[in-house]
């Protein structure tokens, strides 16, 4: 079992995990802050404030910080000097909040949605993608997907996204024009549950994945299960590879990175997630565990 290493307690629910410029960067939701810190944790800095809650986080090829904003449904940006501005208006193409997403080299942002009001238990409904383009017009571009959520870019030109209620990583060839191809497995784990109830669903599912990371030297990703305290290897076909403990608390993100690659950043939060409990009772920490295989 790998040694766990703390690197930042007492947060609210830390998501959104990025590897960047030589720091590590996330989301605490009910603080309303996204943070970044060196690879051993220290020199925390408050990077931005996000009043309606902040989820997936991203950068432009110039530097400039995105984020999601989910209670608003907005995506917000952080200019040179500091102000913080909105980017796009998700509100008109989601009926429900955004969440993770992931930022291209040519600075297109891939937006997941929740798809249905989870915090009220509604029956289960897909969601799709919208992609975010550097001026800021949105076009929804995917298929329904079973709650959209961590993603990555693979060279350029592959798509991959958690499908949380899906039991399963799907994979999109990201074509010239910004479209992408239709849908395929890049892993599953299960049968695609068929309850529409939340609680049934979650019953069916073998792997929650949530936060994924970028692809490693060999090709797999690790993944997020947030129903469970770990975090896991997987390889393309959705084989499980390796898998590191989170202890007592459910890991919701994870990234690879550090000086050499090889360092795995997981958030993790009590399996309670009610936003009152999280706010009154700050639980969820940034932990890490050093890696066999580097980032790609």
């Amino acid at each position: 079992m790998r040694q766990l290493t703390v690197l930042l307690d007492g947060m609210t629910h830390t998501e959104g995990a990025r590897w960047h410029d030589g720091r590590f960067w996330f989301s605490d939701l009910y603080s309303e802050r996204i943070y970044s810190m060196r690879e051993d944790g220290t020199d925390v800095r408050v990077e931005m404030d996000v009043p309606q809650c902040p989820s997936g986080i991203g950068w432009l090829p110039d530097g400039r910080l995105l984020a999601v904003s989910m209670h608003d449904r907005k995506l917000l940006r952080r200019e040179h000097d500091g102000a913080v501005v909105t980017h796009a208006e998700l509100f008109p193409f989601l009926e429900f909040e955004p969440n993770d997403m992931v930022v291209d080299a040519k600075g297109r942002a891939w937006v997941g949605n929740l798809g249905f009001d989870v915090m009220k238990l509604a029956p289960r409904r897909p969601g799709r993608l919208a992609r975010v383009d550097p001026d800021g017009s949105v076009v929804m571009v995917s298929e329904p997907l079973h709650f959209p959520n961590g993603s990555t870019v693979i060279d350029g030109r592959t798509l991959v996204v958690a499908e949380s209620f899906g039991n399963r990583m799907s994979a999109f060839d990201i074509q010239s024009d910004g479209s992408l191809s239709p849908r395929r497995d890049w892993a599953t784990f299960g049968a695609v549950p068929q309850n529409d109830d939340v609680i049934h669903s979650m019953a069916e599912i073998a792997v929650a994945a949530d936060g994924i990371s970028q692809v490693d030297a060999e090709g797999a990703i690790w993944v997020a299960d947030f129903t469970k305290a770990h975090a896991l290897r997987v390889a393309p076909g959705g084989a499980i590879l390796d898998e590191i403990q989170t202890d007592d608390r459910n890991c919701y993100a994870c990234a690879l990175g550090g000086v050499d690659g090889r360092t795995l950043f997981m958030c993790v939060t009590p399996a309670d997630f009610n936003p009152e409990v999280r706010r009154t009772h700050p639980m969820s920490a940034v932990v890490s565990a050093r890696v066999d295989v580097p980032l790609a």
